[in-house]
């Protein structure tokens, strides 16, 4: 088993956070590792977009530092860095992770 950590520069930007998640499609990724745990890029059930723009946006999260890769074999991990963002911004999180899928575009 290997494990790829978030690639973001240390300490990560609060400003790149918010870019990030200013798209729906990132934001909803994001909720649905928080409610769901680790998942693969299929396990997003995104059927509206294609398979690449969904592997573009899991890469801006990751590259940011709001998630990390976990490789088993042929198979990509991801989950929420939560330690990190916790660290860094307390609370932030969890005030991201109240937001209703039904409120997203």
């Amino acid at each position: 088993m290997k494990i790829l950590e978030a690639v973001a520069p240390t300490p990560i930007k609060l400003v790149d956070v918010f870019s990030a998640l200013s798209d729906p499609v990132r934001l909803k990724i994001l909720l649905c590792l928080a409610h769901h745990g680790e998942k693969s890029c299929a396990g997003f059930q995104m059927s509206h977009i294609s398979k690449s723009t969904l592997s573009h946006h899991v890469k801006i999260l990751r590259e940011i530092g709001l998630i990390q890769l976990r490789i088993e074999g042929r198979q990509h991990f991801y989950s929420i860095c939560r330690s990190e963002l916790d660290t860094q911004f307390p609370g932030l999180l969890t005030s991201i992770l109240q937001t209703e899928e039904e409120d997203l575009v």
